[in-house]
């Protein structure tokens, strides 16, 4: 007798069983970039989804010509026209280059008015569709990034936090930002794009939360070991909410000085939310000029020196206070004074005699 054979059962309901955990993870996914809080981080996913869909109108009319070619001229379809000597089709061309044109000149378009209209830099001119930001009182926030923290300043309210930010919704948002070493990258993907915070210098970003709860923040730029752990909340909440954050923040005390800011410069992982009911007024301006030290020159300081002529040989020493590694916190060596002789500049009047 001949074996009998049968044939293995479906497999289809087994491989969907075996999807069924991978879909139910992509179910908790939140998609904060296509479904954020602020205007600017919602006209930022507009901008992803009209580039996108221009794109296919391209990419899938391609795609379907192709299988479509493939399978219709095909070798075993001996139905399908043959015609080795044809070369050119006048219609077929204007289709091929006037399509893709019109989408590159829409596209065009659409980045150059963004890239203007959405500059961080840029004074917000709505808080959301139809609402002005005319008359409203943008709030401040100074950032630093520090190694693997991020501290926020409000100079206006005379605190400071450690890895955690709150803000009003519907008020402007004026950031400023650096870094105390190396580059860091500041994204709240709920709130706007990202901005990179550079050591002696600042950057700014202008953006608005729109909608109460709390978000996600953290570092989009690699900076070293504990980068996977240099992240924050950021506390969207009611003006009645702020304002209540606000005095529970001076209620608990400590103030943030120069000394206490070196403590913090310091490398470290995961640390915790920390508030500061005070703060030095010039701590920010010190930190983006890399003086926070005492007695040592300031970053502008020595710009402004150095154009006016410099200070030769004496300026050495002004240099080696400025240096990245910090020789004097290391512990190797240090003892250098930062001091300015003199500085000469041409006499205006007659010439002496």
């Amino acid at each position: 007798m001949r074996p009998k054979f049968r044939l293995p059962p479906r497999s289809t309901p087994l491989k969907m069983l075996a999807l069924a955990p991978a879909l139910l993870a992509l179910g908790g996914c939140d998609w904060v970039v296509m479904n954020p809080s602020g205007d600017i981080a919602a006209q930022q996913r507009d901008l992803i989804i009209v580039a996108t869909v221009l794109m296919l109108l391209i990419i899938v009319p391609v795609i379907a010509l192709t299988l479509f070619f493939a399978w219709k001229y095909r070798r075993s379809n001996e139905s399908a026209k043959y015609d080795p000597d044809w070369h050119h089709s006048t219609r077929l061309e204007i289709v091929i280059w006037a399509a893709p044109l019109v989408i590159i000149t829409i596209l065009g378009a659409i980045t150059w008015t963004s890239t203007h209209l959405l500059d961080p830099y840029r004074p917000l001119d709505r808080i959301a569709p139809g609402r002005s930001a005319e008359n409203i009182k943008p709030l401040k926030v100074q950032v630093v990034a520090l190694d693997w923290k991020w501290l926020f300043i409000y100079p206006e309210l005379g605190i400071a936090t450690v890895n955690e930010m709150a803000a009003p919704v519907d008020r402007p948002l004026n950031f400023e930002l650096t870094s105390s070493s190396v580059m860091n990258s500041f994204y709240v993907p709920a709130l706007a794009g990202q901005i990179y915070a550079m050591p002696g210098m600042t950057t700014k970003l202008h953006a608005v939360i729109n909608k109460p709860g709390q978000f996600e923040g953290f570092s989009a730029n690699y900076s070293g070991e504990g980068f996977s752990h240099m992240r924050f909340k950021f506390h969207g909440m009611s003006e009645a909410e702020f304002a209540r954050w606000t005095e529970q923040v001076r209620k608990g005390g400590g103030r943030l000085d120069g000394s206490r800011y070196l403590v913090l410069e310091k490398p470290s992982e995961k640390v915790p939310a920390q508030r500061f009911a005070q703060v030095d007024a010039d701590l920010f301006h010190k930190a983006v000029n890399r003086c926070v030290e005492p007695g040592k020159m300031c970053q502008h300081d020595m710009m402004a020196i150095d154009a006016k002529g410099g200070l030769g040989m004496a300026g050495v020493y002004n240099v080696t206070t400025l240096e990245y590694d910090k020789r004097t916190r290391r512990g190797e060596g240090g003892g250098f004074r930062s001091f300015v002789a003199a500085l000469c500049a041409p006499f205006a009047g007659s010439p002496a005699r």
